[in-house]
């Protein structure tokens, strides 16, 4: 028996059959092109090739449901006629592979730039960014706080962008809910000190993330969605929460309400606390009934140990898929994987 049994095994995840539990993660690649967001060959060959050797489900790169929430250069959106017809050739090719795809929508919010977007960044809050944006060389700017009428505008976008997905081919959607993106943004308190109904106690802050869900679920069956969430790390000034617990409860709360069954939390060390018994994971699991998406730096065999004692569901690699292609079939055949180098293998895309 092949030593990473569970990992390669099928199964079904709601409305998808997936040959195996490996997930290509989410990797912003910066390759559409710049003027329209619009997919590339050269991003099709990108997505074909992981498909043709194996993965099981694919998650893109993050999508800009509108161009306000674009964050750097050269990232798809799938906010146009045109964005969306481009798309149809990757799922086409990814389907023609027998492996699955799913559409990540990204909104960066404040850490959007003038030079991108054509107007100030929009947040919850105008509380400026530190640090530069990428790319572009350039501080994050004051954002604008939103209005009402900009938040029912950035929802109704995620609406279309989530029908635009579907009539692309994609077989679901991701919500990137995480990492200090806009629906991050609300909710954490340090970026949000609203006093309207999107402010204030924790529920105010994820109404955000609650309206959105309920758009995209106007155009996406509940069983095709995932929500991406992450971890604040104690010592990291950019996030509070005074509750660390009582936060992680009331997503997951809202989440069930919603009746979201799958969540991709994010941990950038999944395999150094997993000796602890106490990472991020196993927490979400003793409250939650649903599939859960593993990633962080995971490993094959850290991943396989995860998956037999019911921690997470699935497992999803970034960096391995970069430097290797061809990663399913390498496990498969117990081959030895290429390392990954940041300065030979970032800037290539096939």
């Amino acid at each position: 028996m092949n030593r990473l049994s569970s990992l390669l095994s099928p199964v079904n995840i709601n409305q998808w059959k997936l040959r195996n539990r490996v997930v290509m993660a989410p990797l912003t690649r910066g390759f559409a092109m710049d003027q329209d967001g619009t997919v590339t060959e050269e991003m099709v060959a990108y997505y074909e090739r992981r498909a043709r050797y194996g993965v099981g489900l694919i998650i893109t790169e993050g999508i800009n449901p509108s161009l306000a929430g674009k964050g750097t250069f050269n990232i798809p959106g799938l906010y146009t006629a045109k964005q969306t017809n481009s798309w149809k050739r990757v799922t086409e090719a990814v389907h023609g592979h027998g492996a699955t795809i799913i559409a990540q929508l990204w909104h960066v919010g404040r850490l959007a730039h003038s030079d991108l977007i054509g107007h100030p960044p929009l947040a919850p809050s105008a509380i400026q960014a530190e640090g530069r944006v990428h790319k572009l060389h350039k501080p994050y700017e004051m954002p604008t706080p939103m209005s009402t009428s900009d938040i029912h505008e950035v929802i109704a976008s995620y609406r279309l962008a989530a029908r635009n997905a579907m009539q692309a081919g994609f077989d679901g959607v991701e919500i990137h809910a995480a990492h200090g993106y806009l629906i991050d943004q609300f909710i954490n308190e340090r970026t949000n000190v609203r006093i309207d109904a999107y402010g204030g106690d924790v529920s105010g802050r994820l109404r955000f993330l609650r309206e959105v869900v309920e758009a995209v679920k106007e155009e996406v069956h509940v069983d095709r969605i995932s929500v991406r969430i992450s971890e604040k790390k104690d010592d990291d000034p950019t996030y509070a929460w005074r509750d660390k617990a009582g936060m992680i409860s009331s997503y997951l709360d809202l989440l069930r309400e919603l009746n979201i069954t799958v969540l991709h939390p994010s941990t950038e060390e999944f395999t150094e606390i997993w000796a602890k018994k106490q990472n991020l994971y196993q927490i979400i699991r003793r409250q939650w009934e649903g599939t859960i998406i593993g990633v962080g730096h995971l490993d094959a065999d850290t991943a396989e140990a995860a998956i037999r004692e019911g921690i997470v569901d699935l497992a999803a690699f970034g960096r391995p898929f970069i430097a290797n292609p061809d990663l399913v079939q390498r496990w498969s055949e117990s081959r030895p994987l290429v390392d990954y180098n940041p300065v030979e293998h970032l800037p290539l895309l096939l």
